[in-house]
């Protein structure tokens, strides 16, 4: 049957609208990678948020309220692991399905997850493409401009980053939830619900997310250091980022041929590891609520495993809120930094913490510039890192204080759930469990930034800003 004049003209306006959207987009991708992963991770959310207020994935079968769905959306995407609900009794099976699809997705970063939708789309990985991807890899691409290709991942080799991701992400989880699944059978978990919570686990490590498949959480492991060793290794090597992997899997011990970012971030996150634990367990060995009642043996062990979850792990054997005051700072300390670079952890990140401290120390020693193993890191990295921590603080800062505002609750309580939605940690005091509607909206936006991470964001913001083309005199203020 012919189309009538009325159903071809609606016909042709879809398609102008269809080849409109599509040059938009394309537009978009080519102006700002970053403006173009930001609009990928909110549609991303509001997705989620959509599925997570279905009732079939409510436990009670009735839809969940807005701000909690949101909340857990973004929580998921974000790799976060705060929540507002159980996420135990509150979801159904597909509920947690569909937590489990979020976080691994979540996990694949901003820019890489934007370039794959990219591949997708166009089957094959162009420049384009190329250039979204290598954003992770190096945020300064994100402001567009030439840029040094002496860094962790040179364009020709960001189809096999790409590849690196995707098969280290299979590879890591299947390899942990085989790990993990003996020791679930042996805890009395059931061995055909331990198919289901081996694989949970192991992503939920590697993703540095955090959330548990059961009531009780790990309280029913808190001895069982196999299990908890397997999952402090889950959370390292989500964290040390997929460069370092990419690195290590082409170079494998051969520390001289790794690139400057790998050496950092090792050496960082293994410093800040032992550093965190013993100072936690000063802290906390006469806690009578924490590790007051435990042997030498089990303190220290618990003392590592909470070093090791504050830097973006979220898997927690004693009550948060119990820990000492001085605990919690510390604690807020390390969220704050995270983890490495295009990694599923979150925070400043550890090679900022680094360039930062090298600059520290080579003004200290009055060299001209900053070297580490060889190399001289140049001003525009450290331009970033500077902007980095200022912008991190910032959001840190004002969060805190409106959702202090807001709920009247005790500072440090507030300091390190905001922190740790902000580092995408997934600790919490219990705060996070009473906010009312306006603060779970907060945090929700932190967690965000923390994640989308504030290179991303600055460039997607100053993306339509020209460039300047001339040099201004120069004039030195007084500093310090």
């Amino acid at each position: 049957m012919a189309a009538t004049p009325d159903e071809a003209r609606m016909s042709v306006r879809v398609r102008r609208i269809a080849f409109r959207a599509w040059d938009a987009m394309r537009d978009l991708t080519t102006a700002s990678p970053a403006r173009f992963a930001v609009l990928v991770f909110v549609i991303l959310i509001l997705l989620f948020t959509a599925l997570f207020s279905l009732p079939a994935a409510a436990a009670n079968g009735q839809r969940t309220p807005l701000a909690d769905a949101l909340f857990t959306a973004v929580s998921t995407i974000c790799v976060t692991g705060l929540s507002t609900v159980n996420m135990y009794s509150d979801w159904s099976p597909l509920g947690r399905v569909i937590t489990y699809v979020g976080v691994n997705v979540g996990a694949l970063g901003v820019l890489t997850l934007a370039s794959i939708l990219g591949l997708v789309i166009s089957k094959r990985l162009g420049l384009r493409a190329k250039l979204i991807a290598a954003g992770d890899s190096n945020p300064l691409r994100a402001h567009g401009g030439p840029v040094n290709e002496g860094q962790t991942i040179r364009l020709g080799e960001v189809g096999q980053l790409l590849r690196t991701v995707a098969l280290s992400t299979l590879v890591i989880e299947a390899a942990l939830a085989v790990l993990i699944y003996p020791s679930l059978i042996i805890g009395g978990i059931d061995p055909v619900v331990a198919l289901w919570e081996a694989p949970y686990y192991a992503a939920m490590s590697f993703t540095n997310t955090g959330f548990v498949p059961n009531a009780d959480g790990l309280l029913p492991f808190a001895q069982d250091y196999y299990l908890l060793t397997v999952l402090m290794i889950g959370v390292f090597l989500g964290s040390i980022g997929f460069p370092v992997i990419f690195t290590l899997w082409r170079h494998w011990w051969r520390f001289r041929l790794w690139s400057l970012h790998a050496k950092l971030t090792i050496i960082t996150t293994v410093v800040l590891f032992f550093a965190g634990a013993g100072v936690i367990l000063l802290l906390e060995y006469d806690n009578p609520l924490t590790f007051g009642s435990m042997d030498a043996w089990d303190t220290t062990f618990q003392a590592f495993f909470l070093s090791a979850m504050t830097r973006s792990g979220g898997f927690s054997v004693v009550n948060i809120g119990d820990l000492n005051g001085a605990t919690l700072v510390v604690g807020s300390m390390l969220m704050f930094v995270g983890g490495g670079s295009a990694s599923t952890a979150g925070g400043i990140k550890v090679t900022t913490l680094a360039v930062l401290a090298l600059a520290v120390w080579s003004e200290a020693k009055g060299r001209p510039s900053v070297q580490a193993f060889g190399r001289r890191i140049p001003s525009d990295v450290q331009r970033v890192a500077l902007s980095v921590v200022a912008w991190g603080a910032t959001i840190v800062a004002l969060s805190t204080v409106t959702i202090s505002r807001i709920t009247d609750a005790p500072i440090e309580h507030v300091l390190f759930d905001v922190i740790s939605g902000f580092a995408t940690v997934g600790l919490s005091t219990g705060l996070t469990a009473e906010l009312p509607d306006p603060a779970v909206y907060v945090l929700a936006l932190t967690m965000f930034m923390g994640r989308i991470g504030t290179v991303t964001l600055a460039a997607a913001v100053a993306a339509s800003s020209r460039s300047q083309l001339y040099a201004l005199p120069v004039e030195r203020p007084i500093v310090g």
